[in-house]
């Protein structure tokens, strides 16, 4: 599963954009996509907008996607090989309009994961940037609210791009009251992977994460995936991120980690040009002493498509010792197993179908759909 950044008209601005996107993932083995309907301070009518816009266009081509209410539904994708399993994610809870009963209807809409306060300072809580700005409201009583609907109805709380005093007050809280259930950073780059850069700024990039951030994730049963985002990564601000920073960045956390607890995000976004010319008409909402628009100037103006990268990724796995079965967890079933605990109740333990059996099942009918 794949971790996809921007709304429509933050990137794709065209169906073909969509169309054409997805087939080249397709074309190299991405199944399963994790795609944002909303951010920042998006309300309940710009999401539900956005649903219908994304639904409309991929009803273009309806045997392409399955919209997944399961982890059965990311398999029977996988298996197919020419689908797309698509998983929605919202990056704001501002959607919820102030009414809680709203998150039963995203987890029927298909939302999986949800983040509470997306960069800046909101109801739910202080964003990465509002904490980067001095703010330290950190996450708030209706933030907290918003956590225990989300526990209740299967979505899980995504930690990335929130200020560190609000993901500690949210892992706190959720160590506390919902013991083993599993949070997690979908997207997020390791400050200290950058921190002895030659050209790294004094702050670092706001919305990098520090090792003790992703160190508590483990403990919850959780899953840590960087995001190939060039402009975040401090110090470098490659203009096309290359295969083997990739690797550096999936390497820090499965040495901090552990290989249980690594995925893969990418971050896509099928052009920054969108955003780059957003920002620069608009440097007061990016109050980051300059940040995001030095990153761009200096040439980090990619959009890391992971389906231009994942098999040189994969081969710079393979030159660096891991296996097969390693990279398998870091590629997906790491993130199987959080699905299937946070949207269907099952512990490891408890889950109902034995992995073995599961994994022959999946490759017999892999292998009987190819021959069709």
């Amino acid at each position: 599963m794949v971790f996809f950044a921007c709304p429509y008209g933050a990137g794709w601005t065209e169906d073909k954009h969509l169309h054409d996107y997805l087939d080249r993932s397709r074309a190299c083995g991405i199944t399963g996509h994790s795609m944002t309907l909303a951010a920042a301070g998006h309300t309940w009518e710009n999401f539900v907008w956005e649903h219908q816009k994304w639904k409309s266009t991929m009803a273009q081509t309806p045997d392409k996607y399955i919209f997944v209410r399961s982890v059965r539904d990311i398999e029977a994708a996988h298996i197919r090989g020419n689908t797309t399993a698509v998983v929605w994610n919202s990056q704001t809870s501002t959607i919820l309009n102030g009414d809680l009963k709203k998150v039963a209807t995203l987890k029927e809409m298909g939302v999986g994961s949800m983040i509470l306060a997306y960069n800046d300072l909101f109801r739910a809580g202080s964003g990465s940037l509002a904490e980067f700005n001095g703010n330290n409201t950190g996450v708030t009583s209706w933030g907290l609210s918003v956590v225990d609907e989300m526990v209740k109805h299967g979505i899980i709380v995504d930690l990335s791009h929130m200020g560190p005093k609000t993901t500690h007050g949210i892992m706190d809280y959720m160590d506390e009251k919902y013991p083993g259930v599993p949070y997690v950073f979908t997207h997020s780059l390791p400050a200290g992977l950058y921190k002895n850069e030659a050209k790294a700024t004094k702050r670092g990039c706001y919305r990098n994460i520090s090792d003790e951030e992703a160190l508590r994730v483990v403990k919850s049963g959780g899953y840590v995936s960087p995001t190939f985002t060039e402009w975040m990564m401090d110090g470098i601000w490659p203009d096309d991120i290359t295969p083997q920073q990739c690797a550096d960045m999936i390497d820090y956390y499965v040495k901090l980690l552990g290989v249980d607890h690594v995925g893969i995000a990418s971050d896509d976004m099928f052009t920054t040009k969108p955003t780059m010319d957003f920002v620069a008409k608009n440097a007061a909402m990016y109050s980051d002493d300059g940040y995001m628009v030095n990153a761009f100037n200096k040439g980090a103006t990619g959009c890391g498509e992971l389906a231009k990268i994942l098999p040189a990724i994969t081969d710079e796995l393979w030159k660096r010792g891991y296996t097969n079965e390693e990279i398998a967890k870091i590629y997906a079933s790491n993130k199987i197993r959080v699905y299937r605990e946070v949207w269907e109740g099952f512990s490891p333990e408890e889950d109902p179908v034995d992995k073995a059996e599961r994994d022959k099942f999946v490759k017999e009918q892999r292998e009987k759909f190819m021959e069709r």
